[in-house]
């Protein structure tokens, strides 16, 4: 899609969305030049979205739930919130109550139904811990959990960094993975792109090609050579290297227990299918999604589908086991969503809002089937109940 035919289907920006975009932008542009006018996606997408004071995620701006960019799953229902209690509740228990470590934890919400839904079963932790990198959120979770009762309040601690002192207990990461600055390549002509951006004549920024250096295209040859079937030419897609990296500094957080890594994606074979030739990245604008991350810059999401395989081989060699992998229907059905449901009375108001809140939530066409959910473990050899109903680790 052009940038005019993006910007048509989108609200127009307000003037201070405008005046932000405008700083962040202008901040881009001095990077490439500074660079000879051409920057890597992966370091265009870093700007766009963590620039500190600048970046979508850095600073003021209201991205999560329905007056929002996006709205996850703990906003469309607590009931997400609720089967998810119940896994970490065993893994709890197991570690002798131990701690829930929650990146980016959005507006609060999540973190509040958990501590709600773990004090019922007797299964609070020790502390709930948040790393945070966005100082609106941050301000926003702030006020929402500091309306919890005390028992609950008083165990919830904000973070600048990854604990130091690895913890006992579980790891939360729901949609921060498809964040993560990525690079794109474009194989045509037998040979490895990396896509980027430079400036038109007018200054608006552009896609542009260079040959990509030997890091990626070792990556790509790697990759490839792993597929069942080969790429048509010319085939876009994104890979991200960061997720290693991530992946081994959340492995050096935990001493025990278990990390949930809960994102839209898919097993290497099938992200980097033949007939997906312009790859997963997608933006998202006041709960429009489209392809296009060159305009609304700074006040739009960018993301990318994360490759789960990758997701698993960075486990390994950071020496976690994959515990199991599911959708995230399965995984809700396997911890009692239906029954969380049935709790209604039949045909009360209620149980018709959660029921149609849970199909969002499990339905092929909604969230059921693109979301997964990914258990990555350490000491522990305990089954996990949300792998129950389904484990897709043979297709990794």
């Amino acid at each position: 899609m052009t940038a005019s035919g993006a910007r048509s289907m989108l609200p127009a920006l307000t003037a201070e969305e405008a005046s932000h975009s405008a700083a962040v932008s202008g901040l881009i542009r001095e990077q490439i030049a500074a660079a000879g006018g051409w920057l890597s996606f992966e370091h265009f997408m870093e700007l766009a979205l963590y620039a500190p004071g600048l970046g979508y995620y850095s600073a003021g701006s209201h991205k999560i739930g329905a007056g929002g960019d996006f709205v996850t799953a703990p906003e469309v229902s607590d009931l997400f919130s609720r089967c998810l209690a119940r896994q970490c509740a065993a893994v709890l228990r197991g570690c002798g109550h131990g701690e829930i470590l929650e990146l980016g934890a959005g507006t609060g919400r999540m973190a509040a139904a958990l501590l709600a839904a773990l004090a019922e079963s007797d299964a609070l932790p020790e502390r709930y811990a948040i790393l945070e990198v966005s100082a609106d959120l941050a301000a926003r979770q702030r006020q929402r959990l500091g309306e919890l009762p005390p028992a609950l309040r008083s165990r919830v601690v904000w973070l600048t960094r990854l604990p130091e002192r690895p913890i006992e207990g579980v790891i939360l990461a729901n949609e921060v993975a498809d964040a993560l600055p990525c690079r794109r390549f474009l194989l045509s002509g037998g040979a490895v792109h990396e896509l980027g951006v430079a400036l038109t004549t007018a200054g608006d920024f552009r896609e542009a090609q260079v040959a990509a250096d030997a890091a990626l295209t070792r990556m790509c040859t790697e990759l490839t050579a792993q597929l069942p079937q080969p790429l048509p030419q010319p085939y876009i897609s994104e890979l991200c290297p960061r997720l290693e990296a991530w992946i081994a500094a959340l492995a050096m957080s935990l001493k025990r227990g278990a990390l949930l890594v809960i994102d839209y994606g898919l097993p290497r074979a099938h992200y980097y299918h033949p007939e997906r030739t312009h790859g997963t990245l997608r933006c998202h604008f006041r709960q429009r999604a489209h392809d296009n991350p060159y305009i609304h810059v700074g006040a739009q999401d960018i993301t990318a589908w994360v490759d789960f395989t990758r997701v698993a081989e960075a486990a390994t060699a950071a020496e976690l086991s994959v515990a199991g992998f599911a959708t995230q229907a399965a995984f809700l059905l396997a911890t009692g969503i239906e029954e969380l449901v049935r709790r209604e009375p039949a045909g009360s108001g209620s149980h018709v809002r959660l029921a149609g809140e849970a199909r969002r939530l499990i339905m092929p066409g909604e969230m059921g089937e693109a979301f997964k959910v990914m258990a990555l473990t350490r000491a522990w050899d305990a089954p996990l109940q949300g792998f129950t109903v389904q484990d897709l680790r043979h297709s990794l």
